[in-house]
């Protein structure tokens, strides 16, 4: 499902860091080393529909990598 975070994504928090993180070495190879962290937080997105909705989402983040695999987990409204 492809959706657009619209604004900014707001209650942020990390919930995993480095080997804490199942995925690691698959970040690591894709993308390249650097300080790996799982993070959650709240935003509006954009659905292929068109319509907007608020939703948890969740993805992985590395500093001078950014942010990568951006996808929702739940929808809150």
């Amino acid at each position: 499902m492809y959706f657009e975070i619209i604004g900014e994504i707001t209650h942020v928090e990390t919930f995993a860091a480095g080997s804490a993180i199942r995925e690691i070495g698959r970040l690591r190879k894709f993308y390249g080393r650097g300080r790996w962290r799982k993070r959650k937080g709240i935003a509006r997105v954009r659905l292929d529909d068109g319509s907007v909705r608020l939703a948890e989402v969740h993805w992985y983040e590395a500093h001078g990598i950014g942010r990568r695999e951006v996808k929702i987990k739940r929808y809150i409204d």
